[in-house]
């Protein structure tokens, strides 16, 4: 009987290695009560069309937003639960989708086509500047925020609204922003592109904003409907802003 033997390249270990911390991040998310089962898995399966199709940038800005929205989400809950009635910190599949669909299409776009890797990354890093944007203003602008007001008016309004916004919560979603254009920043180098990103964050996250005192306060659309809806319009603006 002849042995074969099978030898794997570096590319090949890296992706098996990937794979890997993968399901072990996933396992240990559903396990500390972060993620349900549905949403680890399709985290996991998130992670790898990000990784996949950007590397490990893609990834980084991932995990920045996990751990950034992570932190927020936990950060005086209790506080945060007396205000909202409810405060839930273990995301499913669905909120998973809302946050990071964009981002996994994007991947999924510059694995079919490696031509538009460079692309893709950049849209890809709008859509998180955006998710993290908005994350963070509404955890952290809640708790922090001084005066509060309805984002289509400016008249003052009860904080923890849908569309309610304060200029602390702002300021704080447009450092998320920041976070995110650095990571890109990182890989790709410190050019014009790095402020396109943070701009087209800022206006997926105000368009949330528009939406939740519009459609959201009327029940034309749920949370996690208008949350996709804010990368996929960051994802526009960046693209504008870059082409135009």
């Amino acid at each position: 009987m002849e042995l074969k033997i099978y030898m794997f390249d570096t590319m090949q270990l890296a992706h098996i290695i990937f794979a890997i911390i993968v399901l072990a991040a996933s396992y240990a998310s559903n396990k500390t009560g972060k993620l349900t089962v549905a949403g680890a898995i399709t985290g996991g399966a998130v992670a790898l069309l990000i990784y996949l199709g950007t590397g490990y940038i893609g990834i980084a800005m991932l995990a920045m937003f996990f751990l950034l929205s992570t932190l927020a989400t936990s950060h005086k809950k209790n506080e945060k639960r007396k205000l909202t009635g409810e405060h839930a910190e273990k995301r499913d599949a669905r909120q998973v989708l809302a946050n990071c669909g964009l981002p996994a299409i994007l991947g999924l776009m510059a694995l079919i086509l490696p031509g538009n890797v460079v692309l893709a990354t950049i849209l890809m890093a709008a859509a998180f500047a955006s998710a993290t944007a908005d994350t963070l203003s509404s955890e952290l602008g809640t708790v922090y925020g001084k005066r509060f007001y309805n984002i289509i008016n400016f008249h003052p309004d009860e904080k923890g609204r849908d569309g309610v916004i304060s200029i602390e919560g702002t300021l704080i979603g447009l450092a998320g922003s920041v976070i995110i254009a650095v990571i890109f920043a990182l890989n790709f180098g410190l050019n014009s592109v790095f402020l396109s990103i943070i701009l087209a964050g800022t206006i997926g996250n105000l368009i949330d904003s528009v939406l939740g005192a519009t459609l959201e306060r009327r029940g034309y659309m749920g949370n996690n409907e208008i949350n996709f809806l804010n990368t996929l319009f960051a994802v526009i603006a960046c693209g504008l802003i870059i082409f135009l």
